[in-house]
């Protein structure tokens, strides 16, 4: 089966193109670097030709509010409409837990708007909704870091290590699709400020957490329902305990 991994150079996409070639399927990691730009719609047609497969990975090269809601939407039209023309049978995209619930963020708007194409087309389809990756932590303590503060919402989180994001991804790709969202989430709940101050000492970074809950993430407050999977959900959980992934981080 010949399955196209658009973002397939990226932290998931990498890991979800070696997953399915180890299956014994043909796998086209499709990226700019390699001439397929959704975007632009450059290469888009001739990668989806022949392919049963689709799984969008790809993520905006800028997050400003006007950019990201322009990427994801021109992205999506081009990458659908080549995906009906060839006769896909299955539209995978990598969407966020939550997405809908912080309608100040611009970039969980755009992330809704991609969702909505993917509905409205006629591709059959499952959108996988993750929750915020384990391997994000440090970029979120970067943003939030002024000298050596870091200003964190307390905010409810359920992380998810990458791994278990893949190993989710790769078993949607090889599955019948859902027309729906499949929900996934890490095992345990941990509020923002710990999650990130656990990063800090297991890596033994100096700069301190202060706890703030008009603090801001992807522009919006946040509340204990924003991030995590919500009633009826019912997630995939997976298996990856963040302080056995802390362990094998920071050794």
């Amino acid at each position: 089966m010949k399955i196209v991994v658009i973002g397939g150079t990226g932290l998931i996409g990498t890991k979800v193109v070696n997953n399915l070639r180890q299956r014994g399927h043909e796998v086209m990691a499709a990226s700019p670097s390699s001439g397929v730009d959704t975007f632009t719609g450059k290469g888009v047609a001739e990668a989806v030709t022949g392919a049963q497969v689709v799984v969008d990975l790809a993520n905006a090269p800028q997050w400003d509010d006007k950019a990201v809601l322009e990427f994801f939407e021109t992205a999506g039209r081009n990458l659908l409409a080549a995906e009906a023309a060839a006769g896909v049978r299955h539209h995978i995209a990598l969407s966020i837990v939550g997405a809908d619930r912080s309608p100040d963020s611009g970039y969980l708007r755009a992330k809704v708007a991609q969702e909505n194409l993917i509905k409205a087309s006629k591709v059959a389809y499952t959108i996988v909704r993750s929750t915020q990756f384990f391997e994000f932590v440090k970029g979120i303590a970067q943003s939030a870091t002024e000298g050596q503060t870091v200003r964190l919402s307390p905010g409810m989180m359920q992380p998810i290590a990458a791994d278990d994001v893949v190993a989710a991804v790769t078993d949607v790709a090889l599955a019948e699709p859902v027309n729906g969202t499949i929900t996934i989430a890490g095992p345990e709940l941990i509020r923002m400020d710990e999650f990130v101050r656990r990063f800090l000492s297991a890596t033994k970074d100096p700069r301190k957490i202060t706890t703030d809950a008009h603090a801001k993430y992807f522009g919006a407050e946040l509340n204990d329902q924003s991030l995590v999977p919500g009633p009826g959900d019912n997630p995939r959980l997976g298996p990856t305990r963040y302080d056995d992934w802390l362990k094998r981080s920071a050794s």
